[in-house]
């Protein structure tokens, strides 16, 4: 009957039925007999709660206000007996298949009431959403990788909410999704949710870290019908653009690192900005160091190859442990593969980085000059 017209969940709040405890029998029968029994009880609690009324003063259960002292059932305590049952399926679910969808699907009806995304995160249910944001092939994985993104969207509007999607990377599994998704209503609330993140913390940073501008622009350049989601794309876009602007010079470089985009630009043959950032290399344990050797070891691109050799070298120069760091990380032998390479930008810096190794920072100045 609810599914056909969801509407009808209001009669379940018609006056004539003020008396009656209409939410208990459901929330009893979550607790036991067999999965069609707590499957159906689920939706018609997530059904009839959504469609409770509205008052003045708050929402009102039943025709009874939760501070009433009679014995109904409280809107609190259904809503808190729900969440709990819904984090209880996505640890254990009680149905193989169907335990994780179902919990899915009634979240996102309820987490759009503020009462509901506070009791959520407070049962610690946030991290469980996020093994569930992967990309999905079948109908039925888009559909449920469709409502925890739609869960993760309506949480964006809570920020206690937002701390927990940081500390446990939603974004780089977000970045992944969209990325892959051709299904256009998981593109829109995932691009939704990057443009209410946009301004939270260090949100921004790490969406241009993890390549979102490139993908904005790819999917900007695809025919979508929905006009909120192309007016999202432009608002993500620009967005993006301005947290780049206000990125510190070793933030430019370490996108540019990271993305693989490496080319002259001016910083590289700065020597102040090889002074004043060389401990920001030390971050994430050489991170940026490592993904210049990774560069080094894997690209066909002259460019990027020339450019992340030039780099090695200047890190041996400026840091005081720079030839021994560079050592350990094994980064010899593979720039000295490069020293036979076709271009003779390679092999020029290939061979600047070698002489740096061997020579140390002693004879820094001259190969300066000399490169």
């Amino acid at each position: 009957m609810l599914t056909a017209n969801p509407k009808r969940a209001r009669l379940f709040h018609d006056k004539s039925l003020a008396k009656e405890d209409t939410y208990e029998p459901f929330l009893r029968l979550l607790l036991k007999g067999n999965w069609f029994i707590k499957e159906k009880s689920c939706k018609i609690l997530a059904l009839t709660v959504s469609a409770r009324p509205k008052t003045q003063n708050g929402v009102v259960a039943n025709g009874v206000a939760s501070n009433s002292k009679t014995k109904l059932t409280t809107i609190d305590a259904v809503l808190r007996g729900l969440v709990e049952w819904l984090c209880t399926q996505l640890k254990k679910p009680s149905h193989p298949s169907r335990g994780i969808p179902t919990a899915i699907n009634c979240l996102a009806a309820l987490l759009k009431e503020p009462v509901v995304r506070s009791s959520f995160v407070q049962a610690d249910g946030v991290k469980l959403l996020i093994p569930l944001i992967c990309p999905a092939s079948t109908q039925q994985s888009i559909q449920l990788l469709y409502e925890t993104c739609l869960c993760v969207w309506l949480l964006t509007y809570y920020e206690p909410a937002i701390e927990y999607l940081a500390t446990f990377r939603a974004l780089p599994r977000l970045v992944d999704v969209v990325r892959s998704s051709t299904k256009e209503k998981v593109v829109r609330v995932v691009v939704l949710t990057f443009r209410n993140l946009l301004s939270k913390g260090t949100c921004g940073a790490q969406m241009v870290d993890l390549g979102l501008p490139q993908i904005i622009q790819s999917l900007k350049a695809q025919a979508w019908s929905d006009e909120d989601l192309l007016e999202a794309l432009n608002q993500l876009e620009d967005g993006l653009k301005d947290n780049i602007k206000k990125l510190s010079s070793f933030d430019k470089y370490k996108q540019e690192v990271l993305l693989g985009h490496l080319d002259w630009s001016p910083m590289h043959k700065d020597p102040l900005f090889w002074r004043d950032n060389i401990t920001c290399f030390e971050e994430n344990d050489f991170q940026i160091l490592r993904v210049l050797i990774t560069i080094v070891d894997s690209s066909n691109d002259p460019r990027p190859l020339a450019v992340a050799c030039f780099d090695i070298s200047q890190f041996i120069q400026h840091h005081p442990a720079g030839r021994v760091i560079v050592n350990d990380l094994k980064a010899k032998e593979r720039v000295m593969k490069l020293m036979n390479h076709e271009s003779a930008e390679v092999t020029r810096n290939a061979l600047l980085c070698i002489q740096r190794l061997f020579l140390g920072a002693k004879y820094a100045s001259f190969l300066q000059e000399w490169s």
